[in-house]
């Protein structure tokens, strides 16, 4: 089994603009993994990530009807829960994945749910970026959107922290690239999103199954600019109740933290990165750090200085195991430019790519 190890910086050396050129190449550039890994990130940060992550399993195990309260057919379910909505390699429905997608306005304006649509970039048009958030009541998931929202800022802070330092490779190596336009692009952005994953504890019936014919999520590459994701917790949920605990009516601030396995009991679990030669690679992110992959949006707006990555994600085959994740999706606004010579919107790049993915 390949195992890989990317580029890792510090927070520290990222606000200081302490990245060296060669860094930056060797995470993103041409012949690399097209992953960064960033530590010593804020204090608070792992144990807003056990606390989230755990959201993830008590939500996987919420009713049918509680998932019928955020659940938007409208938006092509990339707005609040979604299920068995994605295609495995065969082309199957992906029953084992569950998901949670929330539009990150907020960080630009506290007050939007969504982005605005606009005479360009209708809602009908858009439902998928401009249908506003269907967050689950509180009092189905006590605390879960304050905490969903203090992690999407946190990663979008340190986003915005890479894009500064592509920014100042890109001045410097791409004749007429506009000052800073990653880091407004991606600070300014309203329609960044993000995703909550739980994959399902699989049946051994599955598990044997695909682990036979290696059928999980097929390869692919985001189209934003970069992803922010926190290394995957996993939870043994036959010992551990995953059930929102009944409160009597008092609903508390937070739901009680979850028991995280000390390691991923499938060491094939987790995330893999097609290398530039098109080798399978697993990339592993600590506990305490915050990764960064590239999209194609940012390929386009680098025009290929920095490449975007194809990769895939398993899930965990042991009897009783889910894994939780979160990615956050910085993408532009739609009516931004990604590709700066040919002056091509966000949104009219995105029009044909979520019908790709989705059953």
């Amino acid at each position: 089994m390949a195992t890989a190890q990317p580029v890792v910086v510090s927070l520290a050396d990222l606000k200081t603009g302490n990245i060296s050129f060669e860094t930056l190449q060797e995470a993103f550039g041409p012949e690399s993994l097209g992953i960064l890994v960033v530590k010593d990130v804020p204090a608070e940060f792992p144990q807003l990530r056990h606390q989230l992550l755990s959201y993830a399993s008590y939500m996987g195990n919420l009713s049918e009807a509680d998932f019928e309260k955020f659940t938007n057919e409208a938006a092509k379910y990339l707005v609040g829960w979604s299920k068995g909505r994605e295609k495995l390699k065969d082309g199957a429905a992906d029953e084992y994945k569950g998901s949670f997608y929330a539009n990150c306005a907020f960080y630009v304006d506290p007050s939007l749910e969504s982005a605005k649509p606009t005479e360009k970039f209708p809602l009908e048009e858009f439902p998928e970026y401009l249908a506003p958030n269907s967050w689950p009541p509180n009092e189905t998931l006590p605390g879960f959107r304050p905490t969903m929202e203090q992690m999407c800022r946190l990663i979008i802070d340190t986003a915005v922290l890479v894009a500064r330092a592509c920014d100042r490779f890109a001045e410097k190596e791409i004749p007429g690239y506009p000052s800073a336009y990653l880091e407004k692009v991606v600070k300014s952005s309203s329609t960044t999103k993000a995703r909550l994953l739980h994959y399902y504890p699989m049946s051994e019936e599955v598990m044997a199954k695909n682990q036979e014919e290696d059928n999980w999520c097929a390869v692919h590459k985001d189209h934003g600019c970069l992803t922010g994701l926190t290394s995957a917790m996993f939870v043994d949920e036959l010992k551990t109740d995953a059930k929102v605990p009944s409160f009597n009516g008092k609903v508390p601030d937070l739901l009680p933290t979850l028991e995280e396995l000390p390691a991923s009991p499938d060491p094939q679990a987790g995330l893999w990165i097609k290398d530039r030669k098109g080798v399978p690679v697993q990339v592993k992110i600590p506990r305490d750090c915050i990764a960064f992959q590239t999209g194609e949006a940012l390929e386009r707006i680098t025009r290929g200085k920095f490449k975007a990555v194809e990769h895939s994600v398993r899930g965990a085959y042991a009897k009783g195991v889910a894994r939780n994740t979160l990615a956050v999706f910085t993408q532009p606004n739609l009516e931004d430019e990604v590709d700066l010579d040919q002056h091509i919107t966000f949104g009219e790049f995105a029009r044909g790519i979520i019908a790709k993915n989705t059953v």
